[in-house]
């Protein structure tokens, strides 16, 4: 896919322009090494105990664990560091790809980032849906309302919220409350686990499943590994950064990977050595304490799926102000009624998809297979080797 042909690079810009002027960005590398850290320790860290560690065991889960952090931050770095190539700055992944191999490449890359983007929109509303079920079922056992209709109730929530975030920036203001209920349902999961693994017998850690089963379940527990460090958005992200955007970029990342994933690893492992075998792919559920405590988890996990499906939304909601020519003041009456009509129509989707894929485990395994892999693991490894060959050793080449 390489393309060494300068005229052919000229007329992908042209028909594919990428930014050549520095944008005015305001964004502190602390505040992006939060958002990062959300979108690591979001809800879904509540499912990789029973997601990742049942069906690879304690050393294949913890293993796992550290070389999906080590290759996924090695992974971003490259891709942060190609920021800048070509004398042209790239703040769209798409744009950096079609900037190094061609067109082809561009509508490829475009391709899998929207379904990754799709996919991952999907997964907050059912792990809303299933956050808000659970909080239902502490008080009630009726068990008249399934899990498709909170789904709905979770996926209107976002209407309202996608109105009012115009832009990836404006969710700075909720980065406070995200980070509370992050906390809040992490601590809950923690403490309550703990309290569980002190006073239970001693658990079964053995993988489930016969010889088929496992192999599928191998298979299911790599794509959530690969699914649980997503960076499929770091030029989007990148392009909120305050100058010098790679160094403050490279903080960012080097503070979500340190300091952000502690809370991830903690609590899965927790979970697992509480739980074993029969860690759940949600880990409240398996948890016994206060009522009103698990209540508050709950919700705090409703909460902040919502919030943090807005951050993987935001390309998506762009990429459709640009095709419909958006701009002016956020609050102009028409830019209103445009979020309103068309994000609202674009959540409405995929909630509907989110209520037809409700299975959360496989849901997560299958967004990890299909889109995330080659977008976080292959394509940042070619396209620094590609953009850096001529000042790359013989080893960096190897």
């Amino acid at each position: 896919m390489g393309n060494d042909n300068p005229s052919r690079k000229e007329n992908v810009d042209d028909q594919y322009p990428v930014h050549t002027a520095h944008q005015v960005s305001n964004d502190s590398w602390f505040q992006v090494g939060i958002l990062l850290s959300m979108g690591v320790n979001s809800a879904y860290a509540l499912g990789y105990s029973g997601t990742i560690m049942v069906p690879l065991g304690w050393i294949g889960g913890v293993v796992g664990l550290i070389l999906s952090t080590m290759v996924s931050l090695y992974a971003s770095i490259l891709t942060a560091k190609l920021h800048e190539v070509g004398g042209k700055r790239h703040i769209r992944y798409r744009d950096l790809a079609g900037y190094l191999y061609g067109r082809t490449a561009y509508l490829l890359v475009w391709a899998l980032q929207y379904a990754n983007l799709v996919l991952i929109n999907i997964g907050y509303i059912i792990m809303a849906g299933s956050a808000l079920k659970a909080f239902y079922l502490l008080f009630s056992d009726d068990h008249q309302l399934k899990l498709p209709h909170f789904i709905a109730i979770a996926g209107f929530a976002c209407v309202p919220f996608a109105i009012a975030t115009p832009h990836l920036s404006a969710l700075r203001v909720w980065l406070g409350v995200s980070s509370l209920c992050l906390l809040l349902y992490l601590c809950i999961a923690f403490v309550l686990s703990l309290e569980d693994g002190m006073k239970a017998p001693p658990r079964d850690y053995s993988i489930p499943g016969s010889e088929v089963n496992r192999i599928f379940a191998t298979i299911g527990a790599v794509g959530n590994l690969v699914f649980a460090f997503n960076t499929g958005m770091i030029p989007e992200i990148q392009a909120t950064v305050r100058p010098p955007v790679i160094e403050n970029m490279l903080k960012a990342l080097f503070f979500q990977f340190t300091v952000g994933v502690v809370p991830l690893h903690a609590v899965t492992s927790i979970g697992y050595w509480a739980y074993g075998s029969s860690a759940s792919s949600y880990l409240l559920n398996n948890v016994h304490g206060p009522v009103w405590l698990k209540g508050v988890a709950h919700m705090s996990a409703f909460i902040q799926s919502i919030i943090t499906l807005h951050i993987f939304a935001s390309p998506t909601y762009e990429f459709l102000d640009t095709a419909y020519g958006i701009k002016g003041s956020a609050l102009a009456p028409r830019n209103i009624a445009f979020r309103l009509v068309v994000r609202g129509g674009y959540l409405v989707l995929t909630t509907f998809l989110s209520a037809l894929l409700s299975f959360l485990g496989d849901f997560m395994s299958l967004t990890g297979a299909i889109s995330t892999f080659p977008l976080t693991f292959v394509l940042p490894n070619h396209m620094y080797l590609i953009a850096r060959k001529n000042k790359l050793s013989s080893l960096q080449k190897s």
